[in-house]
């Protein structure tokens, strides 16, 4: 039996303003919710309300041989709840009949996996836990922004304990082989790898309503009849598409939700397929090979590559800009800077300023409330331009504040010194070290203080002592024995050492006390 899996994927970014005409730095609110409400509500009324109740009447009817997967964004979610709640609740209803499996993505649907590895991690943790909480369910699969794919970033991917992804079956990657087989990551053999069938999902996706197409209409059983002309050893058809497609970018009219509604019924009845879901292929399949990804692939356009988010310099200037605040976003405290930081990394606001409309880039046309790919950069740049300004704002309170409570305390008073100095925001974590040195009141103590007492004591007060000692003490003690006696002689060698005692003492206070009362007893003893 060969599998047929059907993913979707649901995402809708916050529309900014038109932030043109306002003050950067003093108004800090960049979405348009007008636009932003107003279209989740279309399109959960046309595509996703009406949608999960055709899948879950298929689940219903077939049971567990109907299955299907989905890849939420945490963008999508969030305007779920703010706007339409409801829609959460219908996923819940899927996810509860065990027949639909919901794969992991990055949260604000991102290019963070494009040179950003700590922030990709971040949220792509962040989703996955968010996915169990809401549904009940620990994805094990992964799906990046845009499918877009590389041996590194599948080996990180595979870090992280996910077991499968899925990309694009890119010509340029696959060459001679078949999008139509399950293969291995290139660095990781453990990480399976899921290849859309491009050819057949764009059918669907881009011609499904497009009358000048040859084959239009397309019907399940025509659709049917082209999977079962494949070559019958290949295993497995991936097709992967937004769910948007029904209803929305395929409008009702068109037919399509008639199409999904008996595909079911005419794929069992007409082929040897089977619907499966990421975790069953991946229990049941062996990869034919490594697939070897040097350089990074998308979904988009012919080339399937990274240019229609990255493809010319408004693109370049902005993603630079936005995630050279990386390091002061780690630092940050602050809620709403972070909620808008997630926002501002969607992948659409990159896409809104390709310069490929005019070529194969169509696709980047629906839901682009942009006249030129210029006035999106003018846009974007000014919400950023603010954005910095928040971020920069908030660091500078938190150093100040932190200030408060850094530097060492003082031995006297028992109170700890600061050193304030606000610098910018690549500085802010340098200046803070800075200030703990600077503060020195420690340092005066223990370098003055004591070099001061040292020399005191070394030159002043232990020589002045040995020469009062040696020179004064003894002999005036000798004079004032010898005056008392009459003897001549001792009078005579009086009179010798007092000459001698005036000579060589006549500064240090001590001894000069002594030498005037020895010159004295010694004129008392001459007139005698």
């Amino acid at each position: 039996m060969r599998s047929l899996c059907l993913y979707f994927q649901v995402h809708q970014p916050y529309r900014l303003r038109t932030y043109r005409f306002f003050n950067i730095g003093q108004d800090h609110y960049y979405y348009d919710d007008y636009q932003n409400r107003h279209i989740i509500r279309r399109v959960a009324e046309k595509c996703y309300l009406p949608a999960n109740r055709m899948m879950l009447q298929l689940i219903n009817e077939f049971g567990k041989a109907f299955k299907v997967s989905y890849s939420i964004s945490g963008t999508a979610l969030d305007q779920f709840a703010q706007y339409v709640p409801e829609v959460i609740e219908s996923f819940r209803k899927l996810a509860a009949t065990g027949c639909v499996e919901f794969i992991s993505e990055t949260e604000y649907h991102s290019l963070a996996s494009l040179g950003q590895e700590q922030e990709f991690v971040r949220q792509v943790e962040s989703q996955r836990k968010r996915i169990e909480d809401l549904f009940g369910q620990n994805p094990q699969t992964f799906r990046n922004s845009e499918l877009i794919y590389s041996d590194s970033i599948g080996e990180t991917v595979a870090n992280l304990g996910f077991h499968t992804m899925l990309t694009e079956g890119a010509k340029h990657i696959l060459g001679w082989k078949s999008p139509n087989y399950i293969y291995c990551n290139n660095l990781n053999p453990k990480l399976r790898v899921l290849l859309r069938n491009f050819r057949l999902s764009d059918d669907i996706s881009f011609r499904f309503s497009e009358q000048k197409w040859s084959e239009w209409p397309l019907t399940a059983e025509k659709f049917v009849g082209w999977l079962n002309a494949m070559d019958p050893h290949e295993e497995v058809v991936n097709l992967f598409m937004d769910y948007e497609t029904i209803g929305e970018h395929q409008g009702k009219e068109t037919g399509i939700f008639d199409f999904f509604y008996h595909l079911p019924t005419v794929l069992f009845s007409k082929s040897n397929f089977t619907f499966a879901t990421p975790e069953e292929l991946y229990q049941r399949l062996q990869p034919m090979g490594a697939l070897s990804v040097p350089y990074a692939i998308s979904w988009a356009d012919e080339e399937r590559d990274l240019t229609a988010w990255k493809g010319n310099e408004l693109q370049n200037e902005a993603f630079s800009k936005l995630y050279s605040l990386s390091d002061s976003i780690a630092r940050c405290k602050d809620l709403a800077i972070l909620r808008d930081w997630g926002y501002l990394q969607s992948s659409n606001h990159f896409y809104y300023m390709s310069t490929k409309w005019f070529s194969a880039g169509e696709v980047h046309k629906h839901f682009n409330p942009y006249g030129s790919p210029y006035d999106a950069f003018i846009n974007y740049m000014n919400a950023i331009s603010d954005f910095m300004i928040r971020v920069e704002t908030h660091l500078t309170s938190l150093n100040t504040a932190n200030a408060e409570v850094t530097g060492k305390p003082d031995r006297k008073t028992g109170k700890k010194s600061s050193a304030v100095k606000v610098k910018p925001i690549k500085k802010a974590a340098k200046s803070s070290v800075k200030a703990e040195k600077v503060v020195a009141p420690e340092k005066v103590k223990k370098e003055a203080k004591p070099k001061a007492a040292a020399k005191i004591k070394k030159e002043a007060k232990p020589k002045a002592a040995a020469k009062i000692k040696k020179e004064t003490k003894p002999k005036a003690i000798v004079k004032v024995k010898k005056e008392a006696k009459p003897k001549v002689a001792v009078k005579e060698k009086n009179e010798t050492k007092l000459s001698v005692v005036k000579v060589k003492t006549p500064r240090k206070p001590q001894a000069s006390g002594k030498t005037k009362e020895a010159a004295k007893s010694g004129s008392d003893a001459k007139k005698a």
